[in-house]
């Protein structure tokens, strides 16, 4: 604990950059209808298989797939009791590191029967270096700032207190989405889709407080502050 006559000078730091992303996310889903549930589950089935040997092509650069959603439901005419057809999608999300691929893999998808694909969203690795990186500037920018305090009254910095994270506003990177509709896809041969990674903004605020040496300077008592 600091003496009881120290000074204790509390500030704020404040870091950001934008960096790269490290990982790129999208989600593929296949479709089938039919008036025999059977024949949606077997044609669904057969589809999601399709889209895993697809993704077996890409080796490593596939980091993650994980099937994140299954649906098969009725559907019925108005006021009627009876289902006229059934309606059925698989989706899975799929994580890359190797961004390389990623376009001529989401142009590949694009040729499935009746599949539809959302993304990339890009994103950063949780537990990303570049977090540390922008902590530590956010710490060496609240050191300044006490410096700066403590120079204005002719003392220096004498010992750390306190350093913990501040309230930054629940700011999240900013990710870009971009939506395929694949059962519209033509031609014999799917192009690569050309695509361009957004930097991810990171941030980073700390709260410092630090004890001072015994000020050497200290403003004068203004004439109107005095007692009377």
């Amino acid at each position: 604990m600091p003496a009881v006559d120290q000074t204790i000078v509390s500030v704020h730091g404040e870091a950001r950059r934008e960096v790269p992303p490290e990982q790129a996310q999208f989600s593929v889903s296949v479709n089938a209808t039919d008036k025999d549930k059977t024949a949606v589950v077997t044609r669904l089935t057969r589809r999601a298989a399709e889209v895993d040997q697809l993704l077996d092509r890409f080796g490593t650069a596939v980091e993650r797939r994980e099937t994140t959603g299954i649906q098969v439901h009725p559907e019925f005419k108005r006021r009627s009791e009876k289902a006229v057809a059934y309606s059925g999608s698989v989706t899975t999300t799929v994580t890359v590191t190797d961004f390389d691929p990623l376009g001529e893999l989401l142009a590949q998808l694009a040729t499935g029967d009746l599949t539809s694909v959302s993304g990339p969203w890009w994103q950063l690795r949780p537990g990303s270096r570049a977090g540390a990186d922008v902590r530590r500037e956010a710490v060496a920018d609240a050191l300044d700032r006490a410096r700066e305090y403590a120079a204005a009254v002719g003392s220096e910095v004498d010992r750390i207190i306190e350093i913990a994270d501040a309230d930054t506003g629940g700011h999240r990177p900013m990710m870009r989405a971009v939506a395929f509709d694949m059962a519209e896809a033509s031609g014999d041969a799917a192009p690569a889709f050309d695509l361009h990674p957004q930097e991810q903004g990171v941030e980073a605020r700390v709260l410092l407080r630090v004890t001072i040496t015994e000020p050497t300077v200290l403003a004068p008592i203004s004439a109107s502050s005095s007692p009377s």
